[in-house]
C-alpha cells in the first residue's frame, strides 16, 4: 500500500481500524467480481486493489456510519 494514500485516508476517516476495515472489505468486492468489482475512482493499470480502495476513500467514492458514534478507539 502506497504510504501516502493511506496517510490522505486516515485523515478522512479519522480512526486506524474504520479505516482497515474499509479498505479489507473494499478489496474483497474488487477482488469478488460482479458489478461491485469496478473501481470507482479512474486508476493505472498498474495500481493495487488496496491502493483502488485508499484512492476511493479519498476522493469521497466510499461512505461509512460508525453504528455506535461513542466508540472512539
Amino acid at each position: 500500500m502506497n504510504s501516502e494514500l493511506t496517510k490522505r485516508a486516515m485523515e478522512k476517516v479519522g480512526n486506524p481500524h474504520v479505516l482497515v476495515n474499509l479498505v479489507s472489505r473494499r478489496v474483497r468486492q474488487l477482488n469478488g467480481g460482479g458489478g461491485a468489482s469496478r473501481p470507482m475512482v479512474e486508476v493505472p493499470p498498474t495500481m493495487g486493489v488496496a491502493d483502488i480502495a485508499l484512492t476511493e476513500i479519498i476522493e469521497g467514492k466510499l461512505g461509512w456510519t460508525l453504528s455506535d458514534p461513542e466508540i472512539t478507539t
